[in-house]
């Protein structure tokens, strides 16, 4: 797998054990993970942080991913980060499309999946905004 260091994944979910797993993972891997939990405005720490990608649970508090996701992508100043949604529910799937991710993963998940997709992802946001 080519280069990761460097590259910052931002990770929203409410579930800690998925963080803990998460972050472990991609850390392992050579990313730089922030993990949190809140989804109060955290567009300062999109913003301020610069993550290459987001990785999101679909059920948060307060607010589904889905709609954050929305949010991101249409936003002049995050709408190129690639965002990732994960759910449990394989079936949120169908309802996507509107919400404009790059990639679903159901939970439970392989890691070697998720760790696939998220260097595809950031590889071909690279090339697309290298110009």
């Amino acid at each position: 797998m080519p280069e990761v260091k460097n590259k910052r994944v931002l990770i929203v979910d409410d579930d800690n054990d998925i963080l803990d797993v998460m972050k472990e993972a991609l850390s392992y891997e050579g990313y730089e993970v922030r993990a949190i939990t809140g989804t109060n405005d955290i567009f300062p720490d999109i913003i301020q942080r610069r993550p290459d990608l987001i990785l999101m649970d679909y059920l948060l508090a307060g607010i589904n991913g889905g709609e954050l996701c929305h949010q991101i992508k249409n936003n002049s100043s995050t709408q190129a980060i690639p965002v990732i949604i994960m759910s449990a529910h394989p079936r949120v799937i169908n309802s996507l499309g509107t919400y404009g991710c790059d990639a679903f993963i159901a939970k439970p998940f392989d890691l070697d999946d998720v760790t696939e997709n998220i260097h595809r992802l950031i590889t071909k946001a690279e090339k697309q905004y290298s110009c």
